[in-house]
């Protein structure tokens, strides 16, 4: 691939199905800077929950928007950081808790309008990697590459509590479970922007797939678009 040459790649999907992992992968592989969307979300649930108003509330949740200071960098690794206010939020984003109010903020056209420019903006001027939700229908439509990934809902369960654990966060299988279910739900049922993939999507399952095979498949698709 040539130096001038930019390429945008899209994946979306559920939570748990791997996306984020195999998003970083893939950009080191390739050298694209890697763009967690999800985090950016859950930076403003975060951001509402500390307020105290409902995720749900257009009006409130709008009214926050304009002091909200959020950044993204990158630490020496290239692990995507995020920062609010100054302060680093990375690990504070994943508790289970602020799954649901970025659920809840993501559904809202405000939050999706403030943060839509946001997000192009970076693949203007890189090449990127940015997983989410509606990156490839709404976000980077025309993406070169476009991957929907996804899992059986008990199997992204299972992933999302062993992640948990090995961070030290106190919960169980069933409550992930629930939680997931629940997130899929809104995610799918939401009026803006609803969780589904793109029309020139190419699906990819990784229910049965071990992470090593997962990431072949996706780089194997990169590979094949860089090389046009």
């Amino acid at each position: 691939m040539s130096e001038e040459k930019k390429i945008s790649v899209a994946i979306d999907g559920p939570s748990g199905a791997g996306k984020s992992t195999i998003a970083k992968m893939v950009s080191n592989r390739f050298g694209f800077v890697y763009v967690d969307t999800g985090a950016v979300y859950r930076t403003v649930g975060l951001f509402v929950k500390r307020a105290g108003v409902s995720p749900r509330s257009e009006q409130d949740v709008s009214g926050l928007l304009p002091s909200i200071h959020m950044d993204i960098c990158y630490d020496d690794s290239g692990l995507q950081r995020m920062i609010l206010g100054g302060e680093d939020v990375t690990e504070s984003i994943r508790e289970p808790e602020i799954s649901r109010y970025a659920s809840d903020v993501s559904a809202l056209p405000s939050v999706r309008a403030f943060l839509l420019d946001m997000q192009r903006d970076v693949a203007r001027k890189r090449s990127v990697v940015m997983d989410g939700r509606d990156i490839g229908t709404v976000v980077l439509p025309q993406a070169d590459v476009k991957i929907f990934l996804t899992a059986s809902a008990e199997e992204r369960a299972k992933r999302r509590y062993l992640e948990l654990c090995s961070k030290g966060v106190k919960t169980n299988y069933h409550d992930v479970y629930a939680q997931m279910k629940e997130r899929d739900k809104n995610d799918s049922s939401r009026a803006i922007s609803p969780l589904r993939p793109a029309k020139d999507s190419i699906t990819i399952d990784t229910t049965q797939l071990g992470l090593e095979q997962s990431y072949e498949k996706v780089a194997g698709l990169i590979k094949k678009a860089a090389c046009k």
